[in-house]
């Protein structure tokens, strides 16, 4: 263990993001090259090892928090990369991208300030390249039962390389012409560089994995058809239904979903073009949506050199401590402040969200450009619009980050499969067939097809890449499970969360 009273002797220190004028300047991470071992070490010694430690309930993963704290405090970086590695497949994403509500969950939040547990955590992961602890682990004998694996998201790669890994042939499908999902064309590369992704891939490719891009099931290829060639199929493809904004003006060149803008910035960095195809150079731009999907749309524009950026959120302002109705250990809704925000506030001077607001319409020129949008103040028990608040700010590019709905509807996926959504507008899972073919803790996904199973946000709607690993390694243990009769996977979802089986 750690020492018991290294929170007493040592202050919270995250580790330091590099300047905001310097990383404005590059799409390299926030964090590149800042992370430093003695200072994770000793704040690695901040950890109580606290008798429950809630840490762990905080982790939809499950993390062994104490443990590889423990390790990190005395430099045992193997240990440390062996423990982290039990619970998560890709710490290295879940270091970056993740919200870390396991350190609104730390014991030391209740009258002090949290373990840096994500800064740990992504040290322990990129420890685990630099030092080669990531060698492939290609199973020692085949089942001879073959897997299709439809999205190739953070679920989709958690479940194919857990299915890979216990001897299950497995081919994973992606529309897309690249692996990865969001990873590769949602989350930009100041976030998450691609190198990342692309080892890990390369990982999987070398313990057995198969990939297939430029396939979209349901479409180049018949879901049927899919289930008939293989043994069970795993249904990753997220919930990439994208919410509308049906106000006036909606129909005005300029204004763009997103999703769409981050995937064609993403795409720039790829290589695919030479310029951005929608740019942010020289605009007004607004962001209409307060989440993480804005902020990563307000980081990208700002590296693209906007003129002025207001991100616009429904939501009254949060206050800076927790409400009585988000006891700890609950992730609170509280004031927090992005690398976007804290970018956008060094270029500026304040916080470009303006809260309590919402979108009324969008005015264009003559050639039917937007060139305006009209807002207005929202009551916050029922956002209903003070129409005597109203304002006009200016925006030649709009970018709606208003979340997603589900799995996109009326697809081919959908209609093959006999696939149903259920009240949150998700594909349906089979409580009952989950019970018998996964037992308690594991979870099937369903739809009625034998052997089809559905993880991540497709079965539980837009969350978290830490949800979607979890969900990720639950279907990969109830799919062995129904091949082999058994399985020694581990399924990190709790049992009274929902079931996994289409």
């Amino acid at each position: 263990m750690t020492d018991p009273y290294g929170f007493l002797k040592t202050s919270r220190r995250p580790v330091p993001a590099r300047p905001v004028q310097e990383r404005l300047s590059d799409w390299n991470e926030v964090y590149a090259g800042q992370a430093r071992l003695p200072l994770v070490s000793a704040q690695a010694g901040r950890c109580m090892d606290c008798g429950i430690p809630f840490c762990h309930s905080g982790c939809p993963l499950g993390n062994l928090i104490p443990e590889w704290n423990a390790y990190a405090r005395k430099g045992d970086w193997w240990a440390a990369a062996e423990r982290l590695h039990a619970t998560n497949n890709f710490p290295e994403f879940t270091g970056r991208l993740c919200p870390a509500p396991c350190e609104d969950a730390c014991v030391l939040t209740i009258n002090a300030d949290p373990v840096t547990i994500k800064n740990v955590e992504q040290v322990i992961a990129d420890q685990i390249w630099a030092r080669g602890y990531a060698t492939p682990q290609p199973p020692g004998r085949l089942s001879g039962k073959t897997v299709a694996v439809i999205g190739s998201g953070p679920a989709g790669l958690a479940a194919a390389q857990q299915l890979t890994r216990v001897g299950h042939t497995v081919a994973v499908y992606e529309r897309a012409d690249r692996i990865g999902g969001l990873l590769r064309y949602g989350i930009p590369a100041f976030k998450l560089e691609k190198r990342h992704l692309d080892r890990r891939i390369e990982q999987m490719r070398a313990e057995g994995t198969k990939f297939r891009t430029g396939v979209d099931v349901g479409s180049d290829l018949d879901a049927t058809e899919l289930v008939e060639r293989h043994d069970a199929v795993v249904i990753a493809v997220g919930a990439t239904g994208q919410r509308e904004l049906p106000v006036p003006g909606r129909e005005l060149h300029g204004i763009h979903q997103a999703m769409d803008y981050l995937t064609l910035a993403n795409r720039v960095a790829e290589g695919d073009h030479d310029v951005p195809v929608v740019t942010a150079e020289g605009k007004n731009v607004v962001i209409v949506g307060g989440g993480d999907t804005g902020s990563d749309c307000l980081g990208t524009v700002l590296r693209q050199g906007a003129a002025s950026v207001v991100q616009l959120d429904i939501n009254p302002e949060p206050g800076d401590i927790r409400r009585d109705t988000e006891p700890w250990p609950v992730y609170p809704k509280v004031y927090r402040i992005s690398h976007a925000h804290e970018e956008a506030r060094g270029r500026e001077g304040t916080d470009p969200r303006v809260f309590s607001s919402a979108t009324l319409s969008f005015e264009g020129d003559r050639s039917g450009q937007v060139r305006a949008l009209r807002l207005a103040e929202v009551e916050p028990e029922d956002r209903r619009p003070r129409l005597e608040t109203e304002r006009v700010i200016p925006a030649n590019l709009v970018l709606l980050a208003l979340g997603f709905f589900g799995p996109e509807r009326g697809t081919g996926l959908t209609r093959q499969l006999g696939l149903t959504l259920d009240d949150r507008g998700n594909f349906a899972r089979n409580a009952a067939f989950a019970a018998e073919t996964a037992k308690s803790a594991e979870r099937a996904a369903g739809a009625g097809t034998v052997g089809v199973f559905i993880a991540g946000d497709a079965g539980r709607g837009q969350s978290l890449v830490v949800w979607a690993i979890a969900e990720g390694r639950s279907a990969a243990a109830a799919t062995d499970r129904y091949l082999s009769g058994s399985t020694a996977l581990p399924a990190p979802i709790a049992p009274q969360d929902r079931p996994l089986v289409a």
